[in-house]
């Protein structure tokens, strides 16, 4: 039976560069970010991200999460794939484990959720997840 993580996280650190201008606002950047996550999930995250902006500064994410903390009265690293779309407003996606990425007493996470960010630092997430059987 799945469990339903809820939360909020806040962005500590943004650093975005260029990879290609297209001109009239379009643009390819590449972006390290780390984040603090609150709720049922406490932790830290740092995450890469890859956005193509469109000119009216409208823009689609990919990225992979490496977050370390607790979920689920368990401890340990899991990676979170990252696929999303920012409006120029909300930023807002969808999140998936990466299915063998956890280590530690979280290595047998399997879970999919969604987040979203206002214009700012912070914003909430939702994570339904279950912990698989360790296949030895």
């Amino acid at each position: 039976m799945s469990e339903l993580a809820q939360g909020a996280f806040e962005v500590t650190a943004w650093d975005e560069t260029v990879i290609e201008d297209f001109g009239e606002g379009g643009k390819l950047t590449r972006a390290q970010v780390e984040q603090t996550y609150t709720g049922d999930l406490e932790g830290v995250a740092t995450i890469e991200w890859l956005m193509a902006y469109r000119d009216d500064g409208s823009a689609d994410f990919v990225g992979h999460q490496r977050v370390e903390g607790r979920l689920g009265g368990r401890e340990g690293v899991f990676v979170l794939e990252v696929v999303g779309r920012f409006d120029g407003r909300v930023a807002e996606g969808d999140l998936t484990a990466v299915g063998g990425s956890g280590v530690g007493s979280i290595r047998d996470l399997k879970g999919a959720g969604r987040f979203s960010a206002e214009l700012g630092p912070t914003g909430t997430y939702e994570f339904d997840y279950v912990f698989l059987e360790a296949r030895e």
